[in-house]
């Protein structure tokens, strides 16, 4: 594949990971296993995927003035990522997500920060990097609006989006139906149905545009009929990050022009791998390791 061009608006956050046999009940105090602090978000950590895949990434963001959001930026660099527009503010802290990590499972909060620093404004300002982009790639961790004048912009340029619609939110009808991909969970895709009023042919536009990621299940997309890619059996260490993972390969596989099938096959491969590795930025795979996973397999 050739190096696609990402433009990845969205969070950065500092992951504080406990690690646990057991999740406490309300009122209750047990033991972790292991503690970490692990560069995060859902914008910078598809962003890190779509770097680690080959792409030519650029961030949008905001981070604090404080250590945290130096760290974040420097292990964004570390990816050969452009940060010309990843600004500290002084007035907000960096971005933070509490992690506890139970059983292969994870339990999230996050405290936005500095990522609400993401106006329409710092949107607007970025038209000639969407302009100039093969994909852009949104999530929900940045204020609604700003997401709004990203599709806007991207439309006027004729740049295809890829919305990942989490945490979820109820997006103006019009939003949902100017992106050319969703990108939800089960969950998600469940509210994105049941909180608007759509009409036979919406509904299936809807359908049409949504690749919906189902955890150990795989990979499901819509073209003529329900598809489902299925998932790679793998021994998981931690699930954080692994939507993002696919969010970014998604971005780079449909950047380079592959087939939907095609790009959910490669997708799926990435969450597979990103799986059976601690922490969301450091477990996202290569292309090299993708290639090699699936030759092993006997799909390249």
């Amino acid at each position: 594949m050739k190096k696609a061009n990402i433009t990845v608006i969205g969070s950065l956050n500092m992951d504080i990971v406990t690690k646990t046999s057991t999740i406490p009940k309300v009122g209750e105090t047990v033991l972790g296993e292991s503690f970490f602090t692990i560069p995060g978000g859902k914008g910078a950590n598809q962003a890190v995927a779509a770097a680690r895949l080959g792409a030519n990434v650029k961030m949008v963001g905001r981070v604090g003035s404080d250590a945290f959001g130096s760290q974040l930026k420097d292990e964004l660099h570390k990816q050969g990522i452009n940060l010309d527009n990843v600004k500290p503010v002084t007035h907000s802290s960096t971005g933070v997500a509490a992690i506890t990590l139970s059983n292969g499972d994870n339990s999230i909060i996050v405290v936005p920060g500095a990522n609400y620093e993401v106006t329409p404004e710092v949107v607007l300002g970025v038209e000639d990097d969407i302009a100039t982009s093969d994909m852009l790639l949104l999530q929900l961790e940045i204020p609604l609006d700003s997401v709004v004048e990203a599709v806007r912009v991207a439309k006027k340029h004729r740049v295809p989006v890829i919305l990942n619609p989490a945490p979820f939110l109820v997006l103006p009808k019009e939003v949902l139906q100017n992106v050319d991909y969703l990108t939800p969970n089960e969950h998600e895709l469940n509210l994105l149905i049941s909180s608007y009023e759509w009409s036979d042919d919406e509904l299936e536009q809807l359908r049409a545009k949504c690749i919906v990621t189902k955890g150990e299940s795989g990979i499901s997309f819509f073209e003529g009929k329900d598809q489902l890619i299925p998932s790679y059996k793998v021994d998981v260490v931690d699930t954080t990050g692994a939507g993002d993972s696919v969010n970014g390969a998604l971005a780079v596989a449909l950047g380079n022009g592959l087939s939907l099938k095609e790009a959910c096959r490669f997708a799926n491969a990435v969450g597979a791998l990103t799986v059976t590795k601690l922490g969301a930025q450091g477990g996202m795979p290569t292309k090299s390791e993708v290639d090699s996973f699936l030759s092993e397999r006997g799909e390249v």
